[in-house]
């Protein structure tokens, strides 16, 4: 069974970096897609950023220029790199790993942005 687990998350002033850590226990084959959310109280679930087991990596438009998303070997890891952090990038950051026969989430990690 696979599950994933975040970590990295915190406090940050704005302008501020964090990295966000997925580590992945199981085996996930392939084709691939792995990516982070993030959501905000009251608000769905929004798409950030995802890169496939062909390391071809997408963004959405308020994350380009400022987040970098990177994998591990064999699928063991993804990784977020955030800088520049804004105060709108306060919200809990989940893990998600898409693969045949599997859709699985991580329990989310807490980022705060203060101004």
């Amino acid at each position: 069974q696979v599950h994933l687990v975040e970590s990295g998350g915190g406090l940050v002033q704005t302008g501020g970096s964090l990295y966000l850590t997925c580590a992945v226990t199981g085996s996930i084959s392939s084709p691939n897609r792995m990516g982070w959310y993030r959501q905000t109280p009251g608000k769905r679930r929004e798409l950030v950023a995802t890169v496939t087991n062909d390391y071809i990596q997408y963004y959405e438009d308020f994350v380009k220029g400022r987040f970098i998303i990177s994998r591990g070997d064999a699928g063991k890891a993804v990784y977020l790199q955030m800088t520049n952090l804004q105060p709108e990038d306060t919200a809990v950051y989940y893990c998600n790993v898409i693969f045949p026969g599997g859709n699985v989430w991580g329990q989310g990690t807490q980022v705060t942005v203060s101004s």
